[in-house]
């Protein structure tokens, strides 16, 4: 499956009938199972629906670093998120690439 940023917006958690997504690097994690943490309310619903890459890199939760954009984040950085992407494969099925 290929989806655009737009489309995985509705993979937030808001709509129950439909399962929640969260990208890393691009590549679109089924978090569903993971719902107490990813849908509403969660401790990390932010993320829900959109590529998480830079604010889980940055060990962030701020809506600002909810993104997709790796520039200049250090070295460290981005072995935090190779770390995350690495959980989420051990954790999650892969389902799509956002395009």
């Amino acid at each position: 499956m290929e989806v655009t940023a737009e489309q995985l917006k509705q993979f937030d958690g808001s709509d129950p009938s439909k399962p929640i997504y969260v990208a890393v690097k691009g590549r679109i994690f089924d978090v569903t199972t993971g719902k107490s943490f990813y849908g509403p309310g969660g401790s990390y619903c932010m993320f829900a629906g959109k590529d998480a890459s830079r604010a889980l890199a940055k060990m962030s939760k701020n809506e600002e670093d909810v993104s997709p954009s790796l520039d200049g984040l250090s070295e460290k950085e981005m072995g935090v998120l190779n770390d995350w992407e690495n959980k989420f494969q051990a954790k999650y099925p892969v389902v799509g690439r956002v395009i």
